[in-house]
């Protein structure tokens, strides 16, 4: 079984909304880490201070397939293409340790409905 890793760098007011969809499309579990980005555009100040906006980022170790399917829904459900709110990405996993035989049975179901 192939693994990959799905990231998902998104608007703060996003978050709950994005783990219920990757929830949805088959991913167990779901990490979660706070951050800031710097985008393309200048940054918006009042009085003097810079207010950059939250962002919160999703991490999903998934079966290579399953993570493709995750990537779309939050694509779609999201409206990313439409709205600049966020990136998702994956990248393939090479080795892992330590995930539960309970999400890797997850994986083998998720597998066979799709054939």
């Amino acid at each position: 079984m192939k693994f990959a890793v799905l990231v998902a760098i998104l608007a703060d007011d996003l978050e709950e909304q994005a783990i219920d969809i990757a929830k949805k499309a088959g991913a167990g579990g779901v990490t979660l880490l706070d951050g800031r980005g710097i985008g393309a555009e200048e940054k918006k100040t009042f009085f003097g201070l810079t207010y950059e906006g939250s962002q919160s980022v999703l991490i999903c170790v998934l079966e290579r397939k399953l993570s493709l399917r995750v990537m779309k829904a939050l694509t779609v459900d999201l409206e990313l293409a439409k709205h600049s709110k966020g990136v998702v990405f994956t990248m393939p996993l090479d080795h892992i340790a330590g995930i539960d035989t309970r999400q890797l049975e997850s994986f083998e179901e998720h597998i066979r409905q799709e054939l």
